[in-house]
């Protein structure tokens, strides 16, 4: 299925503060960043696409477009969702990561604005985030090809072939050919394998007989 790239504006991103903000220890632990599409009609999401910078859980929320005097409201789509197995480590850091539309919790059409927020509970990374960060909708869909009848409905195997005009019936010369034969067969074994000589008596000939002829 073809993909078109939406232009988007990223805003700033908003840090929540974890712990205590007046010692060393606070730091942020959530990111916020929201990103709108000006200009652009409300578009159906087919795929988000980005690089990973130390975020260890992503969550998305999508406002749609609603009906008219009906006031819009932020959905959840994608809650906690993994990037680093282990918080601690560096797998899956710095990744390309490629988020679907059949990963959604929700519905993904008529979307105005997205809002992606990023966790990091390990102290280890002093900053996180994500790059290069794309939205796609789903593209026209290519156009039906038409094929010649004969080609999308092709003449099964199984179909009678037609008869020449002039020609005999193919089923009927086989029957009549089968009865030919077992009349042959039927003559071949009445008659009689012994051959009768005329003057043949038990084998031997008959001088009597043979004086009159």
């Amino acid at each position: 299925m073809s993909r078109v790239l939406v232009p988007c504006h990223v805003k700033s991103t908003v840090a929540l503060q974890v712990g205590d903000m007046r010692t060393n220890q606070g730091r942020p632990g959530v990111l916020v960043v929201d990103v709108s599409f000006p200009n652009v009609a409300p578009f159906e999401l087919q795929e988000i696409t980005f690089k990973n910078y130390y975020t260890a859980f992503l969550s998305i929320r999508v406002r749609q477009h609603t009906p008219l005097h009906t006031p819009s409201k932020w959905v959840t789509c994608l809650r906690n969702y993994c990037l680093m197995p282990d918080p601690h480590s560096e797998e899956g850091a710095q990744e390309y990561v490629s988020l679907f539309k059949h990963q959604m919790l929700c519905d993904v059409t008529r979307v105005l604005e997205l809002r992606l927020i990023l966790r990091q509970p390990s102290p280890l990374w002093l900053s996180f985030t994500v790059e290069e960060l794309q939205i796609f909708q789903q593209g026209p869909k290519s156009p039906s090809l038409t094929f010649p009848k004969w080609l999308s409905h092709p003449v099964s195997n199984e179909q009678p072939t037609p008869r020449l005009e002039g020609l005999p019936d193919p089923s009927r010369v086989s029957s009549e050919v089968q009865q030919m034969w077992a009349l042959t067969e039927m003559i071949r074994a009445s008659h009689t394998s012994t051959r009768i000589g005329r003057f043949d008596v038990d084998g031997c000939y008959d001088l009597n007989l043979l004086s009159y002829t």
